[in-house]
């Protein structure tokens, strides 16, 4: 959980429930536990959360400007995040906790912003605390059935993977054709 926050997209839809399933119910602990693996998932976030909060408030958005275009973070996506970061304020750390893909990234703008510290852990915390209780429980009540789950969506794997590469052709070709027009 804390490599997701840290910016690196390692998503926490796998990691949590496999712990409410595996941790969990494979030891025939009671469902209360999941709360017990939200501390955990919550904790983990947090600690990687900080991280990308620090690269955030010392690199900054020069940084970000001068080498964003590596990692396809171009100057449209941080004055994006920025206007929603201002108008939202400290409440976007807490609802961004709660919104896959979102939740990643949110970490570097709150430090660029030099969001308050304490504030920033607070919110993340409990965000993430209600993600993870959330994720992990459905692991402990799905989790035994894996198998018929598997059997019943193994017939759209194709059509998901090929959704996810037109997703990231089209992220990609987007920010390419941006990046050509300012130039």
């Amino acid at each position: 959980m804390a490599v997701e926050s840290a910016c690196i997209p390692l998503p926490s839809e796998i990691i949590m429930p496999l712990a409410g399933w595996m941790l969990i119910k494979e030891q025939s602990l009671p469902v209360t536990y999941t709360l017990v693996a939200g501390v955990y998932g919550a904790l983990g976030n947090t600690i990687g959360s900080a991280i990308a909060y620090g690269v955030g408030m010392w690199g900054g958005r020069p940084f970000l400007e001068k080498y964003g275009r590596y990692i396809l973070i171009s100057r449209h996506d941080l004055d994006l995040a920025d206007r929603w970061f201002d108008r939202s304020g400290s409440w976007s750390i807490f609802t961004s906790r709660l919104l896959p893909v979102v939740r990643t990234f949110i970490s570097l703008p709150a430090g660029i912003a030099r969001m308050h510290f304490v504030k920033f852990l607070v919110y993340t915390f409990l965000g993430s605390f209600i993600w993870s209780v959330g994720l992990a429980y459905g692991g402990y009540r799905l989790g035994e059935h894996w198998e018929q789950i598997r059997t019943v969506m193994r017939p759209f794997d194709p059509l998901v993977i090929a959704f996810i590469v037109v997703l990231i052709a089209l992220y990609i070709y987007r920010h390419i054709k941006r990046a050509n027009t300012k130039s």
